[in-house]
């Protein structure tokens, strides 16, 4: 008989198993259009199929300044972020684990012995009083057998959750390369910065000293001097609030990175760093599916879906199995004797009649799938407008870059050319003050385009999904 049994259970098993309520899983209808915008910020962009797709470029050939890849790879092995990231997905992991052993029999073995001793009155002529029993059993304890897929339901959405948290993982990687490559060029930028201020600071210090000179020989007036004097003391504040830009660039970095990065490998300024190369945008059909955020809300949509299957299975009934094999005796030294060997089955069936909380948890679980659903169409929707608007800088940045370089050559010549009318008696001293000025915004406003020329590479190499690994 107990051959029987174990032969019984096993089929049980094997036709429970792939059972299902959960609704046939198809994905979703892309929200957005099937090619990128077009217009006069986009009429650069065209496919390259020579160039490789960026989900698929790695990193390391991305990025081409040597010193950045250290201090990548620093940040990718000390920071704590994507520490915490992969400390999830060993936890989602391991309840995946738990979730999917719900399904299996578990099987133990028990040993007891007892004696006791019966009153007098409540023991049967020539007994004796004292009562020995020793028992040994091994089973299946309160097995659910899973005929309508309510275990396999929560098994699929543990699955899905952790698989949605190796992605998470993934989105982690991609995030941290592009934050510390970005914080590595603002922190080039600021440098940039602090030594434009440094330097107007020394040329406006020369020119007043220069006028405080003449003034004293009677060749300019105080209120020259005076202007002169403020362009000092505006140049004198810009180079502390440098210092201070500088220094909080640094502290950013060194978080991102998860340690001190020495200073041979911190940038010089914007034009020390070797330009991220070049990418080609493919389809949006072929470029948003592989962003590790979308494939991750994708996941999170099939656990949302198989969790319906669970809830549906509450409606119908629950078996459970509990059988054992073993072995009793009065006596310890006949405990394995053939003749003491006992048995049992005992199945149990739990059918639903009526439980509201059943039927409100199977509207939960519709109402969270068709959330989880926006969720997912809303993270596409955000995907696509982050590569739309690298698209649209990178198609107009160079136009920029180019513009305000000649803009700044310009204004260089204006300032030369109105300090010599001043030295030679034509202009007042307010015009060498104000060509100095635009000259010195038109600097700063260059060094801000190129900080966004390769910030933006950086954005859209990560809005098409690379860096993930």
């Amino acid at each position: 008989m107990p051959k029987k049994v174990i032969i019984l259970l096993l089929g049980v098993f094997v036709f429970a198993s792939g059972c299902s309520l959960a609704p046939e899983y198809t994905r979703p209808d892309s929200p957005v259009p099937g090619q990128w915008p077009k217009g006069e910020a986009y009429k650069s962009e065209k496919a390259n199929a020579a160039i490789p797709a960026a989900h698929a470029l790695k990193w390391q050939d991305f990025i081409t300044d040597q010193k950045m890849h250290k201090v990548i790879e620093m940040a990718l092995a000390n920071n704590r972020d994507l520490r915490l990231a992969a400390l999830n997905v060993e936890k989602a992991r391991a309840m995946y684990g738990i979730q999917q052993t719900e399904r299996l029999p578990s099987l133990s073995v028990t040993g007891s012995g007892a004696e006791q001793r019966k009153a007098f009155d409540l023991t049967e002529p020539g007994k004796p009083r004292n009562v020995k029993k020793y028992s040994v059993d091994f089973g299946v304890m309160a097995w659910e057998i899973d005929f309508f897929g309510r275990l396999t339901s929560l098994a699929d959405q543990a699955l899905e959750e952790y698989l949605a948290t190796e992605e998470a993982r993934r989105s982690a990687h991609a995030l941290l390369i592009a934050g510390i490559s970005k914080a590595y060029f603002s922190l080039a930028a600021d440098r940039d910065n602090l030594k434009l201020a440094q330097s107007t600071l020394r040329a406006q210090q020369a020119s007043y000293d220069l006028i405080k000179k003449s003034h004293k020989n009677g060749f300019a007036t105080k209120i020259d001097l005076s202007r002169a004097k403020t362009q000092v003391e505006s140049a004198r504040r810009d180079v502390p609030r440098y210092t201070q830009l500088v220094a909080q660039d640094l502290n950013a970095l060194n978080l991102l990175a998860g340690t001190t990065v020495p200073e041979d490998l911190l940038p010089s300024g914007l034009d020390s760093i070797s330009t991220p190369k070049a990418l080609s945008p493919r389809l949006p059909s072929e470029v948003l599916l592989n962003r590790p955020d979308i494939i991750a809300a994708e996941h999170h949509l099939k656990g949302a879906n198989a969790y319906i299957g669970a809830a549906r299975a509450a409606f119908f009934p629950r078996i459970s199995l509990t059988s054992t094999v073993g072995t009793a005796s009065g006596e310890l030294s006949d405990l394995f004797a053939s003749r003491n060997g006992n048995w049992s089955f005992v199945p149990t069936i739990s059918m639903p009649i009526f439980d509201a909380r059943t039927w409100a948890a199977l509207r939960v679980s519709k109402a969270q799938q068709k959330i989880v659903l926006t969720q997912y169409e809303k993270a596409i929707q955000t995907a696509f407008k982050e590569v739309a608007d690298a698209l649209a800088v990178r198609g107009t940045i160079n136009q920029q870059v180019s513009a305000q370089q000649s803009l700044v050559a310009a204004a260089s010549e204006t300032y030369r050319l109105s300090n010599k009318r001043y030295t030679i008696g034509i202009d007042n001293y307010l015009s060498v003050l104000d060509a100095h000025r635009a000259l010195y915004q038109q600097q700063q406003i260059l060094i801000t385009l190129k900080l966004s020329e390769l910030g933006n590479r950086i954005n859209l190499y990560a809005a098409l999904g690379g860096g993930a690994v």
